[in-house]
């Protein structure tokens, strides 16, 4: 098996020599078994697993809960969209403290308040509450969602430090999102229509707390954490690294097609008059986004991770485009099929690309920032997309996916210079100076690679 170049590597531009201290793109990765037989990898990859797939139960359980109890798309759309907005909010508050304090310390609390805050959320519904109630509960629940996701990439991050074995992991990881983004929904919609309307979000708060409390549980294996710099100095937030920046305007983009479809492919179904063929429109979307997501993985690209970003979110838009067009159960699930095979590699590389863009004393944050990006996409496009499909049909709810990633696709286009690796991922001051003149030297090596 081939692995990743490292070490000094030359690339000739107008007739000088250039020197790379970085990992090549153009060579085969490690594969995922020698990824798995990482020592004290499953100890954390399995409670890791539990814990974050109910994030993608939350927003469609939420949305079939609500809607069941208040007979409004609209309604069940807004209580959605508080969850989800709350929770963008709070999620990079919660990865600067898991970055100061230690995983541990911060999971412990949450998983108790969230699985709380969303059991009193279901018994309002079922109680017949306003909506306005149900919104006011729903900001706890969003609040509280624990950010397993983005710690799990930490502790990769802090065990293959330097290791041909990262991107290996950064991809397996994206391939876990995929999973719970797209089997979660999958899951709840067959608790919700085939046992109980509430059974989606009970079934997200056991899993959260049970998942949770055994992910934290594993303290040999978390990361070390910075609540200041090596010199002393207070340290830099992520959102500082403008690559951050644009990175997360692309994923609202994601987050609305996943919002957008939840809730036009619910109402397509009901329109259709099979209601209970929204799971299955959205399981052939999970086949595509999963064998996507795991071809990414594999797959030695020779071309740089921007241009990948960029081709992807081309795919994407177009993909999306498309899906107001659907007029049958059959041309729906086949571009969902197609949006979900496109969806992946932007996901996928967008993720990646946080090794080069962010110091490892900021990426809990930086994961964070992306995962509620999501979240705050999906939350909007519940809304709009919501009320589109209340007043003119499923169709009018398809056009905000389409106009969505069209936005973001413009977005990175425009910005595509700030997404140059910024420093060799060392720890970094609040100014975001490196801390030693190795770091700065691979950082000043690293932009020069970012314009070949």
């Amino acid at each position: 098996m081939h692995r990743p170049q490292t070490g000094s590597s030359t690339r000739q531009r107008k007739g000088k020599a250039v020197t790379s201290a970085v990992t090549t793109d153009t060579s085969a990765r490690p594969g995922y078994g020698q990824l798995l037989r990482t020592p004290g990898a499953l100890g954390f990859l399995l409670p890791g697993f539990a814990a974050r797939l109910p994030f993608g139960m939350l927003t469609i359980s939420i949305l079939l809960l609500v809607q069941h109890t208040t007979g409004s798309y609209a309604n069940a759309g807004i209580v959605a969209a508080v969850t989800g907005i709350s929770m963008a909010l709070c999620a990079p508050v919660m990865g600067n403290l898991t970055d100061k304090h230690g995983q541990s310390a911060v999971l412990l609390p949450v998983v108790l308040v969230h699985a709380t805050a969303v059991s009193a959320l279901a018994a309002l519904a079922l109680l017949g509450a306003p909506v306005l109630a149900l919104a006011a509960a729903a900001i706890p629940a969003g609040a509280s969602v624990p950010q397993v996701g983005p710690m799990v990439r930490a502790r990769w991050a802090a065990k293959l430090d330097g290791s041909p074995l990262l991107p290996t992991a950064a991809a397996f990881e994206s391939v876990t999102d995929e999973f719970t983004f797209v089997v979660g929904p999958v899951l709840a919609t067959a608790l919700c229509t085939g046992l109980h309307p509430s059974a989606g979000l009970l079934t997200e708060a056991a899993l959260s707390l049970i998942g949770g409390l055994f992910f934290a549980a594993q303290r040999a294996t978390q990361p070390k954490a910075h609540a200041q710099t090596a010199t002393g100095t207070r340290r830099a937030s992520a959102l500082s690294f403008p690559g951050l920046r644009v990175l997360i305007v692309a994923f609202l983009g994601i987050g609305a097609v996943f919002g957008g479809m939840q809730v036009s492919m619910a109402a397509f179904s009901n329109e259709m008059g099979n209601p209970g063929a929204n799971g299955l429109l959205y399981g052939v979307f999970a086949a595509g986004n999963m064998v996507a997501g795991i071809a990414c993985g594999a797959i030695a690209w020779k071309i740089g991770p921007r241009r990948r970003l960029l081709l992807g979110y081309i795919g994407l838009t177009a993909a999306a485009s498309l899906l107001w067009t659907a007029d049958s159960m059959i041309l729906l699930a086949a571009l969902g099929l197609l949006v979900g095979l496109c969806i992946a590699p932007a996901l996928i590389t967008g993720y990646t690309m946080i090794e080069s863009l962010i110091p490892a004393n900021a990426r809990t944050e930086a994961f964070t920032w992306l995962t509620g990006a999501v979240a705050f996409g999906q939350a909007i496009a519940v809304i709009v997309a919501g009320r589109l499909t209340d007043a003119h049909g499923s169709a009018y709810g398809f056009l905000v996916p389409a106009a969505a990633t069209a936005l973001a696709l413009l977005t990175l286009l425009s910005l595509r210079a700030r997404l140059a690796p910024r420093t060799g991922g060392r720890i970094v001051s609040s100014s975001g100076a490196p801390e030693d003149r190795e770091a700065r030297e691979s950082q000043d090596r690293q932009r020069d690679l970012s314009t070949v």
